[in-house]
């Protein structure tokens, strides 16, 4: 009769334990805030350069109504959310990207850097470039990405995702930064 009553109980225990064994830990990344975010940011930065700011602004009924209508059509739902990634240290880092990025620009644009998958930036061929200007590139692509390393850490702390997701931010950065170059 033992013999029936542990079989009984590894019956019981054995498939218990295997259930336990299997769960998995599901660690959520919130995709939709961090892509609101890195949009925003990404036009803050790339967005109001001294061209843009010298542009006569046209301010006519219809961008009044169009602001109006999304102001207006916010969901509920979005209105609880915390979507604003911002502390004193991403202001700053903003601040000092917006300032380098008029320098970098016209490197985006003749191929020499490049936006890569990972969220940072390469200098891919610096052909035809003098040393001077290659020796400020490349100092220009390691202040950026020391910075953008830093935001994407700070924005994990501010939208309170484990820092175990900041590669999956950085690519979600990414996608926005590799938009074309205005």
């Amino acid at each position: 009769m033992k013999l029936g009553r542990t079989t009984m109980w590894m019956g019981i225990l054995f498939p218990l334990i295997l259930v336990f064994a299997c769960v998995t830990i599901n660690i959520y990344f919130p995709a939709e805030k961090v892509e609101s975010v890195a949009g925003e940011i990404v036009d803050e930065i790339r967005g109001d350069t001294q061209e843009e700011k010298d542009r006569p602004q046209k301010d006519d009924e219809s961008s009044l109504l169009k602001k109006t209508l999304m102001a207006l059509s916010a969901s509920p739902a979005w209105a609880d959310e915390v979507t604003d990634a911002s502390s004193p240290v991403i202001r700053a880092l903003k601040k000092k990207m917006k300032v380098r990025y008029p320098k970098m620009k016209p490197y985006y644009k003749k191929g020499v850097l490049k936006e890569k998958d990972d969220g940072f930036v390469l200098l891919t061929n610096p052909k035809g470039l003098g040393l001077k200007e290659k020796r400020m590139l490349k100092t220009l692509v390691h202040g950026e990405n020391k910075n953008r390393k830093t935001l994407y850490e700070e924005i994990a702390k501010a939208l309170k995702i484990d820092s175990s997701q900041i590669e999956e931010i950085a690519k979600v950065f990414a996608k926005k930064w590799q938009e074309p170059v205005r």
